[in-house]
């Protein structure tokens, strides 16, 4: 579950991360790498989509200056899984509620911006 999110900072059961985060629905948490900050392309959500998520929740940012590119969203939903993209402080709200739903569900959070 996470707790609170703001500007650069997200904390997750009581762990507080101040970098771009990949959270999946066992509480497994990666730092989570782009080749471009406010691109997220195919490659950005590879990793993510390895573990067959049913559904991915991306937080674009405070201000949704990250893009998610064709490209990605090709990627996930050409296996069926379900795209949530959203400023993060709602991707949050969203990836708890899908959680809570027992959704098997990764979070992709851009913490700035």
């Amino acid at each position: 579950m996470i707790t609170s999110y703001q500007f650069g900072s997200i904390t997750i059961d009581g762990q507080t991360y101040d970098h771009d985060i990949e959270v999946d629905w066992e509480g497994k948490i990666e730092k989570w790498w782009r080749n471009e900050s406010h691109v997220i392309d195919a490659e950005s959500v590879a990793r993510a989509l390895e573990k067959e998520p049913e559904v991915v929740v991306i937080g674009t940012g405070q201000s949704g200056v990250a893009k998610v590119m064709d490209d990605a969203v090709s990627a996930i939903e050409s296996r069926g899984i379900e795209l949530v993209a959203e400023v993060t402080g709602d991707a949050v709200k969203a990836f708890n509620d899908l959680q809570a739903e027992g959704k098997k569900v990764i979070g992709l959070f851009h913490l700035t911006c």
